[in-house]
């Protein structure tokens, strides 16, 4: 009891106690602080933001994205959205050196500009984090959970910066598709909140649908995020552990040349050394949105095509592609002069879980064109789960449990599922040994995995 004493004693002597006492203020706890959003508006803009919007923790807008906020940073009370702008026309070059610098440069830009806006609230007694603009990332998750520490684009929407078009990105209602998007966690309230613009600035031109090259934008809507992850984000996570694969998997440099090519093989260099290089972000290029930029194509629609976005869709360029995809007979067809590379998209599968939410994200709606079948799927063992996974009309939907009738049933051991699901021709051993058992015709798992290719 006297040594506790002795040490607590001792403890309330230290220098930086005694002056923190001195000051009269109590020990620190939740901020109470009430900040008004004119003045936090205008730090923004001086801070470098070229706009910014405020959401509440408890916005319904965030529903979806509170879980994740929290554990991100827990005394999250507000939100600040930033953009900073683009130049525009860097963004439209064809040579994507232009356009990576743009988008590397204004990404570095974006994080300073948060940090600078942390400081200045530290120094206010407000405590606040600025999570990562783009990269760094969270990779222990990676392939299976998410590597983000906060959803950029859904607290963008809920605070009025702007609405997702059909090309999957936020659009200011002034600066287009031409921004970088930052986000700041507070332990304070903000005196108003903004509230989700009341109407889309995507013009739903389709321009977007037509620069893709590889059709991974649908004129309905449809998204196709492997395709647009596959060749896109080549250099990027999957992509570059697929690269690696192949460096593994030759026999010498003069194998690996003609598996990868020289070109290909500096590309990724420069990325290693400059920063991860985009392969398209030409749905960016060509947007036409907002009121910055929208003038250009309206006062001459046929020059906006092309000065923009025909010489996109000429350039002669290496596309990635998985083979057998939707992506892979998209651009044959559309776009014969530009070279096809099969490589495999790197969304590769480590748990049943991440099979089950990773489905929508590979399934190829081309190849399940006429299919019109429903399957349940029981898994045991190391991981266990029941799913319902529906495919009809061109689109996936996977239910948690079992619901229906099932066209196919299908029992496996959950490592051995994701064994079959790395290769394939490990059905037949699985099948004989018991550890995956089908209920229902086999044809059913065959067009089953002609939808899904990574």
């Amino acid at each position: 009891m006297t040594d506790t004493l002795t040490k607590a004693t001792k403890h309330s002597l230290h220098p930086s106690i005694q002056r923190y006492l001195a000051t009269g203020l109590k020990v620190e706890g939740p901020s109470k602080t009430c900040l008004q959003a004119d003045s936090l508006l205008r730090l923004c803009l001086e801070a470098g933001a070229s706009d910014a919007g405020f959401a509440s923790i408890e916005s319904p807008h965030l529903d979806g994205e509170r879980q994740k906020i929290l554990q991100a940073f827990p005394r999250t009370k507000s939100l600040i959205s930033f953009v900073c702008r683009m130049n525009t026309e860097n963004v439209r070059n064809p040579a994507r050196s232009a356009a990576n610098l743009e988008f590397h440069s204004t990404t570095d830009e974006t994080n300073h500009v948060a940090r600078k806006i942390v400081a200045t609230l530290a120094k206010q007694g407000v405590r606040a984090i600025n999570p990562a603009s783009g990269f760094p990332m969270e990779m222990e998750g990676y392939p299976d959970k998410q590597i983000w520490l906060v959803a950029h684009k859904p607290v963008a929407v809920a605070a009025g910066m702007g609405k997702m078009g059909i090309h999957r990105n936020v659009i200011h209602p002034k600066f287009g598709s031409f921004i970088i998007l930052g986000t700041i966690l507070l332990d304070a309230e903000i005196s108003a909140y903004n509230e989700p613009l009341d109407y889309n600035p995507c013009l739903s031109c389709k321009l977007c649908v037509a620069a893709c090259p590889v059709g991974a934008i649908h004129a309905d809507g449809y998204f196709n995020f492997s395709a647009c992850y596959t060749h896109n984000y080549r250099e990027f996570m999957g992509g570059f552990s697929d690269f690696v694969g192949q460096i593994a998997d030759s026999k010498n440099a003069e194998d690996l040349n003609k598996k990868v090519g020289l070109n290909q093989i500096a590309s990724f260099w420069q990325s290693l050394s400059f920063g991860a290089n985009y392969k398209a972000a030409y749905c960016l290029a060509v947007c036409p949105a907002g009121d910055d930029i929208i003038g250009q194509y309206l006062s001459a629609k046929a020059d906006f095509l092309e000065e923009i976005v025909r010489p996109l869709q000429r350039k002669e360029e290496t596309v990635y592609v998985v083979p057998k995809s939707d992506a892979e007979e998209y651009v044959a067809k559309r776009f014969p002069h530009k070279k096809i590379q099969h490589v495999k998209s790197g969304l590769n599968v480590t748990t049943i879980s991440g099979f089950l939410r990773g489905m929508p994200i590979i399934f190829q709606p081309g190849k399940a064109a006429n299919l019109n079948k429903r399957y349940h799927f029981t898994f045991y063992g190391q991981e266990s789960a029941e799913a319902t996974v529906i495919i009809k009309d061109g689109r996936v939907k996977v239910l948690p449990g079992i619901e229906g009738d099932a066209d196919l049933s299908i029992k496996a051991d959950s490592r051995t599922w994701i064994k079959f699901l790395t290769n394939r021709n490990y059905l037949i051993t699985a099948l004989l040994t018991g550890k995956i058992k089908l209920k229902g015709s086999p044809a059913h798992l065959v067009s089953f995995g002609n939808c899904f290719v990574s």
